[in-house]
C-alpha cells in the first residue's frame, strides 16, 4: 500500500495530510504557529491510524514558494521523518498545490483556458506562473507587481481562474468579464496529484541537500515621501 505524509507550510496555513492508495484519509491544519504544530500534527495522523513513520511510502513537502520562515518549518520536519524512517523525499511546488485544489474541487470556470496560481508576497506583490486547466505550468515561476492590464492578453482568450492568498488583493486591478478569482491557501491534501506523479516517475529529493524553492526580492523602489 503506497502512503504519503504531505506538508504544506508555504504560507499562514499550516497543513498536513496523510494518504493511503491515493485518498486522503486524515488531515490537520491551523493557523500561523507552524513550529508547534506541523509534527505534532504528522504524529497524531499517523497515531489514529494505527501507524508509524516507517509504515509509509515517502514523504512531500512544500519546495515554495511562499513564506521563508514557514517552509523551513516543513522542509526541515520533512526531513527529519524522512531521516529517521529512511523515506525519500518528494517536493510539490506551492502554486502546483494551488492549481490542483482548483482542478479537484471542480472550482475552474465554464471553458476556462488558464489557472494563475498567486502566493501573497506583499502590497501588491505575488509570486506566480501561468498553468493550464490541466495542471501543466506554462510559464516560469516569477514574483510579480500586478498592475492593471498585466493578464489583458491572457484574459482576451478566455476565462482565466487566479487563486490563491494574493488572488484577492488583485481583483480590482485586474477586473475583467473573463477574471474569476478565489482567496485560499495551498492545502496539504491538494499535493496528492503532483506528490503522486513524482512517486511515480521516481523524482526524489536529495534529503541532505534539498532546499525550499526561495525566490528572488522585489526590486526596491526609492520612496517619493521626502523624509526632511
Amino acid at each position: 500500500m503506497e502512503r504519503f505524509i504531505l506538508i504544506e507550510t508555504s504560507t499562514s496555513l499550516c497543513s498536513t495530510a496523510l494518504v493511503e492508495d491515493g485518498q486522503v484519509v486524515s488531515v490537520r491544519s491551523c493557523e500561523k504557529d507552524h513550529a508547534a504544530h506541523t509534527a505534532p500534527f504528522v504524529k497524531e495522523m499517523l497515531e489514529e491510524r494505527g501507524l508509524q513513520t516507517s509504515d509509509c511510502s515517502a514523504v512531500g513537502v512544500s519546495m515554495g514558494p511562499g513564506s521563508f520562515t514557514g517552509l523551513r518549518v516543513g522542509v526541515s520536519t520533512a526531513k527529519g521523518l524522512c531521516f529517521g524512517a529512511g523515506l525519500p523525499l518528494i517536493a510539490v511546488g506551492s502554486l502546483d498545490t494551488l492549481v490542483w485544489q482548483a482542478i479537484d474541487r471542480g472550482l475552474l470556470p465554464e471553458g476556462c483556458t488558464a489557472v494563475v496560481p498567486m502566493i501573497d508576497a506583499r502590497r501588491m506583490e505575488v509570486y506566480t506562473a501561468v498553468f493550464s486547466p490541466d495542471g501543466q505550468r506554462r510559464t516560469e515561476i516569477e514574483p510579480k507587481i500586478v498592475e492593471a492590464g498585466a493578464y489583458d492578453e491572457l484574459l482576451a482568450g478566455g476565462p482565466v481562474l487566479f487563486i490563491g492568498d494574493g488572488a484577492e488583493k488583485c481583483s480590482e486591478v485586474l477586473a475583467h468579464p473573463n477574471a474569476h478569482f478565489i482567496g485560499c491557501r495551498p492545502e496539504a491534501a491538494s499535493m496528492l496529484h503532483p506528490a503522486q506523479e513524482a512517486w511515480r516517475e521516481k523524482r526524489f529529493e536529495d534529503v541532505a541537500y534539498f532546499e525550499p524553492f526561495y525566490l528572488k526580492d522585489f526590486v526596491a523602489t526609492v520612496s517619493r515621501k521626502k523624509l526632511f
